[in-house]
């Protein structure tokens, strides 16, 4: 899914003036990036502000930062769109599918992720560690995999980190959660009733809430940070590949910015958990 789509799927969410900065966008991408400030609000009737507050709605800096991401997503010089894979595929056809959906997502991805959403979600993380408050994670199906992955990833740096994939966890985890304590949920849709009522939950008990969903979506609207996870896989058919594979990197990308933010203190912890490592393997 380029940032075109993702403008479309959250047309609902704008105010007025934002909605008219969008159709100008979508109706004319090339123009758009080529326009000033005042000439983009002239034409979409509205004041140079609304149009920068349309850039960080969607979570980039300002309009320089969008125009750039924009270019990036229309120019990105990929030959193919997401192809569903079908029963009737051959090895050789599974392997090219497979494999280009997960470049095509990645690369996309790359090019027009807003970096503002994860720096403010690798912040929030980072305050949660140093405070010792706990980071949960929520996942179900394959995203409960990720949930794991990250729960391993974040255990490392030395914090409190769960990972609960089962909804009966999730409402009891949640309830058990307090003002420090981060839940960071993880779901291909954003749509499932039990995630959303443990956001609710969680946000009552005083928790920070950060999601990693498609744009659009209730959760996406339910959290207080919410990184955009969006792709053009629709997760009915078979077993979702590229949604998987662009979650596990968005947690390796929350990962390794907050393990910079807190310096000292996670290589400490991960040299005494390498040493220990090795003197059990060598000492038995």
């Amino acid at each position: 899914m380029n940032l075109l789509d993702r403008i479309r799927m959250a047309l609902d969410q704008f105010s007025s003036a934002e909605h008219a900065v969008a159709t100008l966008v979508l109706k004319d991408p090339s123009g758009f990036q080529k326009m000033p400030v005042t000439e983009l609000a002239k034409r979409a009737g509205v004041s140079s502000p609304s149009v920068v507050r349309f850039c960080r709605t969607l979570g980039y800096e300002g309009l320089s930062d969008f125009k750039l991401k924009l270019a990036a997503s229309m120019t990105e010089g990929v030959p193919f769109v997401h192809q569903t894979v079908q029963a009737s595929d051959t090895g050789e056809t599974l392997i090219q599918k497979v494999l280009d959906n997960a470049i095509h997502t990645l690369r996309t991805f790359r090019n027009t992720a807003p970096a503002k959403p994860i720096d403010k979600a690798a912040q929030l993380l980072a305050k949660t560690i140093a405070k010792k408050g706990r980071l949960v994670f929520y996942g179900v199906g394959n995203s409960g995999f990720v949930a794991l992955d990250a729960e391993h990833k974040f255990f490392r740096m030395g914090c409190t980190a769960h990972a609960y994939s089962d909804g009966h966890l999730q409402i009891m985890a949640a309830s058990m959660l307090n003002k420090g304590d981060c839940l960071i949920i993880i779901s291909n849709s954003g749509r499932s009733q039990d995630l959303l009522d443990a956001t609710q939950i969680a946000r009552s008990a005083g928790a920070n809430t950060l999601a990693i969903t498609a744009s659009g979506s209730p959760l996406a609207q339910a959290v207080q940070v919410h990184i955009p996870a969006d792709h053009g896989e629709y997760y009915e058919q078979y077993s979702p590949m590229v949604s998987r594979l662009l979650h596990l990197c968005i947690v390796d990308i929350l990962a390794t910015q907050v393990a910079i933010q807190l310096g000292d203190s996670v290589q400490k912890n991960m040299a005494r958990l390498k040493k220990n490592l090795i003197e059990s393997r060598y000492t038995k």
